[in-house]
């Protein structure tokens, strides 16, 4: 560190960071980010989603919570109960205070599990993995809240709209038209209602939020690495991916997948991982975390451009705009004119793939239509129950009854609403959008009344990959892949451990 502090490199760095503070678009940028503040501040376009929902007012307090709650920690409470009958016999046991101790550092055991489990390739990677390791966390819950009677499963930090959304998931499996291949993906669900509730109710102190975070920038370093070293040793061109016959397609590199079988997939766990990693960089105290938390985001960066994905690129600014809103507001004229700024630096290549969003010229886009229009068939022919869960029973159904008309193979509806719909029926699309909206609408209403700390700016960035990863739905389906949704549910959980910690210290 003392080297770094003498280098010539960090004195010219504080010189010209000084120069900007003396400088006159220093003085221009702060005044129009406090006038930006306070026009956010005084929005009453933006007071509702500052305000808490009556929803979320009475779903800790309601009797179904209580009932909920009760039942789920029954197991907990006669453990808690068994070991005051025991305390002797096992505080004089070494493998039992072992057992208690490790499970007191759940939060420690899951960054090493999700930087193992979400580092390991596709062709080596079996979803059975995320089953057995939140199970595995939740019984290392249960043995450190042993000795601490306040220890339990929150299922009121939860809230409501998730409960609801994993109900519909349970009824989708019921009314599917294809149950045996239903069940499988229920597994896959269950993997990630695990994930939740383990993280929302292990997580109590701001290092345990901290340490997750860093879990996941870990994530995001190794699959980004990998995929630059996958660039550097040269990566053949799929037709399939990428339509050549279209002249802004012309010298288009291969697209990358790191240790993911698909690019997009890779593209979108950037998004959901990276927003992570920027607000770990930004709260890291330690000069050395800070250095190789902002490494890992722009190795981050430059692996997501080396993906060629376009929806993710899409969702990506969305997420760093919603990011800067919710963390330092005043920022955003600063932040829109180093995009200004950064656009002509773009490789050609990047910037003729941008150019093809919504280009019906280009195969890609033009192959989603059929997609969409079989979807939507779909929901009108069945839009209370839908065809069931998973992919399979989609596809069954759109088989079964001729509503599918492409020229390609049906995979899923490219579409993360649509598709939901489709397997979940109303009360999942439903269910879903209000979980996603109550979520970032809890996070923006704490982060705007919590004064600044490591909680509120990972809480920032789980939010802002939250809304990154919707957006990037518009025009895939990032649950295909049940890694990917676990990653997803993992970063909904953390900006709930947020808020709850933000609570706590507001």
């Amino acid at each position: 560190m003392t080297f770094i502090r003498e280098s010539a490199l960090f004195h010219l760095w504080l010189y010209l960071l000084a120069l900007y503070d003396s400088s006159t678009l220093h003085r221009l940028l702060t005044r129009a980010g406090s006038w930006c503040s306070r026009q956010i501040n005084g929005s009453r376009l933006l007071a509702p989603l500052c305000r808490e929902g009556c929803v979320a007012r009475a779903w800790p307090e309601s009797l179904l919570c209580r009932a909920l709650n009760f039942l789920v920690n029954l197991p907990l409470l006669l453990l808690q109960k068994l070991y005051t009958l025991l305390s002797p016999i096992l505080e004089d046991s070494f493998f039992a205070r072992f057992v208690f101790t490790l499970g007191d550092k759940t939060p420690s055991v899951q960054f090493w599990l999700i930087l193992v489990m979400w580092s390991i390739p596709f062709s080596r990677w079996n979803n059975a993995y995320s089953l057995a390791a939140f199970f595995l966390l939740l019984l290392l819950f249960h043995a450190g809240a042993m000795p601490h009677r306040e220890y339990r499963i929150a299922l009121e930090r939860v809230g409501f709209y998730p409960l609801l959304l994993f109900g519909s998931i349970f009824l989708a499996v019921v009314f599917s038209r294809l149950r045996s291949s239903s069940a499988r993906f229920l597994v896959y669900h269950i993997s990630a209602a695990l994930c939740v509730i383990v993280t929302v109710s292990a997580v109590r102190h701001v290092e345990d939020l901290k340490r997750l975070a860093a879990g996941a920038a870990g994530c995001a370093l190794t699959s980004s690495l990998y995929g630059i070293y996958q660039r550097s040793q040269g990566v053949k061109v799929n037709p399939s991916n990428v339509d050549l016959r279209l002249a802004l397609n012309v010298g288009m590199p291969g697209r990358v997948d790191s240790i993911f079988d698909n690019a997009n997939t890779f593209a979108e766990v950037l998004v959901l991982l990276l927003p992570l990693t920027l607000a770990l960089a930004l709260c890291s105290k330690k000069l050395l975390g800070k250095a190789m938390a902002f490494c890992a985001f722009s190795l981050g960066v430059v692996a997501l451009g080396m993906t060629y994905s376009r929806a993710s690129w899409v969702g990506f600014a969305c997420a760093l705009t919603v990011m800067i809103f919710l963390w330092k507001p005043k920022l955003i004229p600063a932040f829109a004119l180093f995009c200004c700024l950064a656009v002509p630096l773009l490789p050609t290549t990047i910037w003729n793939r941008i150019l093809t969003i919504g280009n019906l010229s280009d195969a890609s886009t033009l192959s989603r239509i059929p997609l969409y229009e079989g979807t939507l068939r779909l929901i009108k022919a069945s839009p209370i129950s839908g065809a069931g869960l998973g992919t399979a029973a989609v596809q069954r159904y759109l088989s079964f009854h001729n509503l599918y008309r492409g020229d390609f193979p049906y995979v899923h509806a490219h579409n993360f609403y649509l598709q939901v719909w489709a397997e979940a029926g109303i009360l999942g699309i439903i269910s879903f959008l209000a979980a996603m909206l109550w979520g970032v609408k809890q996070a923006a209403r704490t982060v705007r009344h919590c004064e600044s700390s490591a909680a509120r700016t990972i809480t920032c960035g789980a939010a802002a990959a939250l809304c990154g990863i919707m957006v990037c739905g518009l025009a895939d389906y990032p649950w295909n892949y049940p890694r990917v949704m676990c990653i997803f549910w993992f970063v909904f959980a953390m900006a709930l451990a947020g808020i709850n910690l933000c609570s706590k210290t507001d």
